[in-house]
């Protein structure tokens, strides 16, 4: 069976290596003192801190496996093997809705490190897989959920 793959850029890597050692060296222990200090108030069946401090735990424990699998099966993008001018994971795409929309900057990113307010879009996205492989200079057409976008790519950084 197939594993699953992350593509990330190296910066998303370290931030995901940055949280990881966040996760295991501060909030760990921090919740496990939670717990000890709940335990401490007696009949755990109806100790509600004790509860939120498990539940915390799970939470967290989560957290720390998923970022360990996605850390696991990472694949880390060359975007030095695409052109200059073509779209790719890891670059910065600047394109424009057709006929007349103000030009919007994007930076392709791997899922685990897209934050779209920060102008990093998922490579999942529609918009992006719409414009992966594309060159500047193309205009073409991606389907989204409300529709259709005619874009033409602008520049790739």
């Amino acid at each position: 069976m197939a594993e699953d793959v992350y593509p990330m850029t190296k910066d998303g890597q370290i931030k995901l290596e940055k949280e990881l050692e966040d996760l295991k060296t501060n909030q760990r222990p921090h919740v496990i003192e939670q717990i000890k200090i709940a335990r401490s108030y007696g009949d755990l069946s109806e100790n509600s801190e004790y509860k939120s401090a498990k539940n915390e735990q799970a939470l967290l424990e989560s957290r720390i496996n998923t970022v360990e699998h996605m850390l696991q099966f990472a694949q880390i993008v060359d975007d030095i093997k695409t052109a200059s001018d073509e779209v790719s994971v890891g670059k910065t795409v600047t394109f424009k809705e057709l006929p007349d929309e103000e030009p919007e900057e994007y930076q392709i990113v791997g899922a685990a490190e897209a934050d779209p307010l920060a102008g990093k879009v998922s490579n999942d996205s529609p918009i992006a897989r719409g414009l992966l492989g594309h060159k500047v200079g193309e205009k073409i057409d991606i389907e989204i959920p409300d529709g259709t976008m005619h874009v033409e790519i602008l520049g790739v950084d």
